[in-house]
This record gives C-alpha cells, structure tokens and sequence, in this order.
C-alpha cells in the first residue's frame, strides 16, 4: 500500500491539482481568519492589561518626589538645613523638619497637567454654587431677613475678592501641590501648614456625605418610596467614577455641571423678575411687599452676624482654582483670568439671585422654618418662590438643577481632599500610602480614602440624621475662615520678604489688583467674621417660630436656624456644634508643633525662588522667548481701546 506524503503546496501527493490548490486556499483562508482572531484578542488583551498597569504605582510620579521627614544621619547629606529638632531617645531617631526640602517637594509635582484655562473657570464655580446657594440661603434668610443677607453676603464678596486675588499672585508664581498648606509651611510656620492642610482636606471631606445626602434627599421630590440609600449608593459610584477618570475627566464634568448651573440661575433670575412684576396668582404685583411686612431684618444685629459663615459655606469651593493650579497646563497664562472673572461671575449671580429671593419669599414663611438640616433640600427658597407661583413643571426642574450642583459640590470634594492628602503624606504630614500616585497621574490612595467617606451618607435613613448632619458640618464649620485667613497672612509675608530683598514686583507674573492693603481688608474681615460666630455661638441667635407654636415646645437645634438655650448645658452644645473646628485646628497647630518644634519662618530665610514661575514663563511644555513674547504682549496692550483696557483688568 502506497504511502501518503505530504506536497509542498500543503495538497496530499497524488491528489489532483485542483484539489491541492483548494486545500492551499481553504488552509490559506483558515489561518488568515485566525490570525485576525487572536490579533484582536490581543488587542482587547493588552488594551484590558494597559488599563490594569494603569493603576499600579509609578515610582516616578509623585506629588513630591521625597520626604520631608529625614533621620538625623540622612540630614548630614542633605542640601536643606535642618529645620526644627525632636529627639526621641528611646528610639535613638532624632526627627527634624527640612524646610528646603519641603518647598522644593511641592514644587515638583508630578500630577497629570491637562486643566486648561476654561476648566480651571468652571471648577471654581462648580466647587462654589451648590447646596450653600440653593439650600442654606434659606436658613440664612431666615435667620437674619432679607436685607441683612444682601449685607452678609456682600460682606463676605469683599472680604473673598482679597482672598482670591491674593491667592491668585501666589498661586501663579507658585503653583505647587498642597497650595494652601505649602504656602502657610512656606512663610508662615510648618506647623500651621500641617493644621491648614488637615483643616482643608477634614473641610472637604465631610462636605462628601453632606452633598450625597442632600442628592438623596433632593430626589424625594419625585419618588419618596425609594430608600435613600440606593441613591447614596448610585450618586457615590457616579462620583468616584468620575475622579479615576483622572483629572482632565473631573474637569469635563465641572465645565458642564457649572454651564448647567450657570444658565439656571440666568434663568431664575429672569424668572424671578418676571414673577415679582407679574405676582402669585392670587396677589397680583409683588415688588418690595416682603421688604415691609415682616420686614428686612429679623434678629437684628446679633441676626446678621450669624449669616457669616452661613455666607461663607456658601462661597466655599471659589478657592479651589488655586488648589487646581498645580495641574493646570498653562498656570501662569490662564489662572490671572480664571481668577479675575470666576469672583466677578459668582458674586453678580449670588447677589442677583439672593435679592429676588428676599424680594419673593418673607423670611417667616413655614417651609423655610421646617429646615431641619443644611441638607433639607425642601428647604430651598428658590423651589419655594417657583412653587409659590404655582408654576407647575419649572419646580421639577430646579430640583434638577439642585441635584446636578450638590453632585458637583460633591466631585470638588473628592478632588479637593484627595490632591491635599497626598501632598500631605508626601512631605510626611499624612499617612505615608496617601501619597501612591498612578501612572496616569492620579493620586488612587488618596481618592479610595476620600471617597470611603462617602460611605457616611448611608446614615440619610437614620432617624437621627438631622443631628448627625449638623455635627458633621460642625466639624467643618470655620474651616474656609482658617484657610482664607492664611493665604492673606501668606500673601503678606510674601510680599513683606520680596521687599525685604529688593525684588521688583515686575518680576511677578500676576499682581493682586486688591494689593497688601487688600490682603491686610481680607485678613481683618476674615477675623472679624470669626469673632462673630463665636460670639453668636456663646449666645445664639433665637429660633424664628410661627405664631401658631410655643417656645416651650422646641427642643435646642430644633429649628436649624436659631437656637433654644435653656440652661448652661445647652449652651455648651450650641457653642461647640458652632465652633467645633476651631479646638481641632488648635489641637492640630500645637500638637505638631510640640512634636518638631518649629518656629514661624524669619523674612529673611523665606524661600522665594524654589518652584517660583516667573514671568514669560507661559508654558510647562515648551521653552520659546519669554522676553520677547512679554514685549509683544506688552505692545499688545498698549493699542487696546480704553473699554477693552477695563474689561481685562476686572475680567
């Protein structure tokens, strides 16, 4: 029998012709086809490994490339001096405090810089119109009238536009991780950045579980059956997914948030117009009714400084461009503008939209007196004014609105504390895995904690959520007043060490348009507000009650607004469910600094050249002719007509 062999052209010997090419063809086909299979299996493959890879550590990247925190034999080979010296016999460590190091940390950080100009606007408004506007402007409304919040909230614009502009020459000139903290390490005292930096990242992130709450509680408007818990669950997954989209992600949903906001505030405020010439259906023109009876102010004096922080919790999140500079691609270029016009843009829209809220609804009305949190969306004056005009749809649709801000509050959250957590843990002021920095750029550890305290949220289907809500937001309370108050201070040393060395403001890429004077207004309103909620804390401001209810009948808080004060027990839980965060940043500037001994930094020894950008220095990509650039754009301004001159001066 003969035996079978294999030809060369892949056919059998002996077969026909015809039959071997098919063969050839067919196997050809066969092996093409899998070729293209396992090519896009491959494909797949390494595109899902890729995405895995993309979250392993990246011994490259991090917010700061080393340690502050040296061992008394590494500090002989550091370029740095020491800085503040604890010993610890019983471990034979001797700890010290390397100022040097800690400037020229933050100033290297390695974060992803894809924030271009118009995110770095949008995410100053998106941090800043949230539940403060739409929700608690109606506590403060109620609490002090129609007239003292106009006054409270200018007062508070004032006092943020010296703090804004103050950051904003920092934050250009130095637009380093952990911004707030590292400039209070910088020119302040380290131990007072240690405290701002946990003061900032404990302010963030308890505003977390507040935001998801009040989404929760915002979508009972339409279906109240539904646990609450199950849209804690949902709006925190949307939350999360969005940070580890990284931070040109977080960015692009902070642009469409902000413009969802931005025009339905334009809107209301036309609305409101519209509404106060026209009147309810039943009273015909409105104008300034309310303004008369029950009148402009409520609680007098003591009425209006307790809307303070009120205010303040409300502009609460403008900061956060500063904090965003140090991902930004063009910090030097963009951030004058983001800080110019985002104060511009948030101050007309609150004090548009807070006159036509006093002008529409009296600040003794029922559904602003049943608040029984910062979270009780049902609350809200702006649905209450919409409904008051038994306009049928529109109130649906500002419950919408009002849910895409407090989401968007809650976004800024995680980005604020997770970006202070990791600067903080990598100058050694946190927890050492805080600082695990992706390959994408992404500080993972830090946004997995933030993120957990989300989890928080859950406690929306307690009974005692009210009290839980206020003891939460206690700890967080004055926290913007520490942080506005130190870029002041900060801004002021600065500028106190650049004359002290003879430096030309020149040199500086953006000046603050508000100067030192400025800094000096900021600091001393930023103090005063805080002399006032302490004093509002020690004597709290009486509960606005409707005719029809005693006072015996109120519980203390039990109005979230004014307080019941019945004996000296109850006036220790007002002042400390007010006042709280101030022990705790006492606790944390002392603590650290028994622990390192440091000392407030002398003007002389100021660091003013580690990660300072100066000016024409307009991108972090590309070199080019940064003198000649700066007298193009000098040439530029000088045949601006004068409007225009104007314009980008405050914008």
């Amino acid at each position: 029998m003969r035996s079978s062999s294999i030809k060369e052209g892949g056919g059998f010997a002996g077969a026909p012709s015809h039959i071997t090419r098919g063969s050839s063809i067919r196997s050809t086909t066969r092996s093409m086809a899998t070729s293209t299979f396992y090519d896009e299996d491959d494909h797949h493959s390494q595109r899902f490994r890729d995405w895995v890879d993309s979250f392993r550590r990246d011994p490259g990247r991090r917010i700061a490339p080393a340690s502050v925190i040296y061992s008394i034999e590494d500090s002989h080979s550091t370029a740095g001096g020491s800085y503040g010296v604890n010993e610890h016999p019983q471990h034979g460590w001797h700890y010290l405090f390397d100022l040097h190091a800690a400037n020229l940390n933050t100033a290297n950080t390695s974060l992803s810089r894809e924030l271009k100009g118009r995110h770095l606007q949008m995410i100053a408004i998106g941090g800043s119109i949230g539940a403060g506007l739409f929700v608690a402007s109606g506590q403060s409304l109620t609490c002090g009238g129609p007239a003292s919040v106009l006054l409270a909230y200018a007062f508070v614009g004032v006092m943020l536009y010296c703090t804004i502009q103050a950051l904003g020459e920092l934050a250009v000139a130095f637009p380093v991780a952990g911004s707030f903290s590292a400039y209070s390490t910088r020119f302040l005292d380290p131990a007072w950045g240690f405290a701002m930096g946990w003061n900032y990242a404990l302010q963030w992130l308890i505003v977390l579980p507040l935001e998801i709450i009040a989404a929760s509680i915002t979508v009972g408007y339409w279906n109240t059956h539904i646990d609450r818990s199950v849209f804690v669950t949902l709006f925190l997954a949307a939350i999360v997914t969005i940070n580890l989209f990284g931070v040109k992600g977080y960015g692009e949903a902070e642009f469409i948030f902000s413009i969802i906001k931005v025009v339905a505030i334009i809107g209301f405020i036309l609305l409101g117009i519209v509404i106060n010439i026209g009147g309810f259906p039943n009273d015909g023109f409105i104008g300034g009714r309310y303004w008369q009876d029950p009148g402009p102010f409520n609680n007098g004096f003591k009425g209006f400084c307790g809307l303070f922080v009120t205010a303040a919790f409300a502009f609460t999140g403008t900061e956060l461009v500063g904090l965003a500079a140090a991902e930004a691609v063009n910090p030097v270029k963009s951030l004058p503008t983001a800080i110019k016009q985002v104060f511009w843009r948030i101050t007309l829209f609150y004090m548009l939209s807070l006159t036509l809220i006093g002008l529409l609804v009296p600040f003794n009305h029922p559904d602003l007196l049943g608040a029984e949190s910062v979270a009780d969306i049902s609350a809200s004056p702006f649905v209450i004014a919409i409904q008051s005009a038994s306009i049928s749809v529109l109130p649906g649709v500002m419950n919408s609105v009002i849910l895409v801000a407090v989401i968007s509050v809650g976004n800024s959250a995680v980005f604020g504390s997770s970006r202070t957590l990791a600067a903080l843990a990598d100058q050694g002021q946190a927890p050492r895995f805080l600082s695990y920095i992706d390959r994408r750029g992404r500080p993972l550890a830090a946004i997995i904690v933030a993120s957990s305290l989300g989890l928080l949220g859950y406690l929306t289907d307690l009974k005692e959520n009210p009290t839980i809500l206020n003891w939460l937001l206690a700890v967080s309370g004055l926290s913007s007043i520490f942080t506005w108050s130190s870029i002041c201070l900060a801004h002021i040393r600065f500028r106190k060490a650049w004359a002290l060395k003879h430096r030309p403001l020149s040199d500086l890429a953006f000046l603050s348009q508000a100067g030192v004077k400025g800094s000096y207004l900021g600091l001393f309103l930023n103090i005063l507000v805080l002399i006032a909620q302490v004093w509002t804390a020690a004597y709290p401001v009486p509960p606005t009650i409707p005719p029809s209810v005693k006072m015996d009948d109120l519980e203390v808080g039990s109005n979230g607004v004014g307080k019941v004060v019945n004996d000296e027990r109850d006036r220790v839980y007002n002042f400390f469910l007010q006042c709280l965060c101030l022990p705790i940043v006492v606790a944390f500037y002392l603590g650290y600094k028994l622990w390192f001994r440091t000392k407030i930094v002398k003007l002389s020894e100021i660091d003013l050249d580690t990660g300072r950008r100066k000016r024409g220095a307009y991108s972090f990509r590309y070199g080019g002719l940064p003198i000649l650039v700066d007298r193009e754009e000098d040439e530029k301004r000088k045949g601006w007509p004068r409007w225009k001159k104007i314009y980008k001066f405050l914008c």
